[in-house]
Formats: C-alpha cells, sequence, structure tokens
C-alpha cells in the first residue's frame, strides 16, 4: 500500500467511529529509515486530532480506541504512530 493511501484510509477509518473537528495525518517515515528495526513499506504516521468527544476520555483510552480501530493497518503497514490529541 502507498503512504496515500493509507492515510486516506487512516482518515476514513477515524471520521466514521469518532466525532471530530479536524484532523491532520503526516507521514514521518523518514525519521525511521535508519532504524534497525525499520522495514520497508511500513510507515511512521502522525496524527493529530481535535475531538470533543477523545477529549473527555483519558489519554490512554483515547489512544487504545485509535489504536483499536487501525488494528489492521497496524499489523501490515504502520511502523510506529503518534497521535496528538487537542
Amino acid at each position: 500500500m502507498n503512504i496515500d493511501k493509507l492515510i486516506a484510509n487512516v482518515k476514513k477509518k477515524i471520521k466514521k467511529n469518532i466525532e471530530i473537528e479536524n484532523i491532520l495525518i503526516e507521514d514521518k517515515t523518514f525519521l525511521h529509515k535508519n532504524h534497525p528495526t525499520h522495514e520497508n513499506n511500513k510507515f511512521h504516521l502522525k496524527i493529530s486530532i481535535e475531538s470533543n468527544e477523545l477529549k473527555k476520555l483519558n489519554k490512554i483510552e483515547s489512544n487504545k480506541k485509535i489504536y483499536k480501530l487501525l488494528d489492521e493497518e497496524l499489523k501490515k503497514h504502520i511502523h510506529s504512530l503518534q497521535i496528538l490529541i487537542n
């Protein structure tokens, strides 16, 4: 899967399952290129979300909700995920 398709899929899943005001997903794969555990075709994503729904949860609960939604992508296409909730 290419990065553009992955970002579109992630954005679609989050928007479908969580009430959000705004979302920005960035490819930060370049930060992992020289790491020994880096795998080709696995990406590092930074997700910045504005969501009143997620702000009502504590950080662990909100992250768990996102990780559960993205389970398939995490197994197949995402090496690392950074989540910022505003």
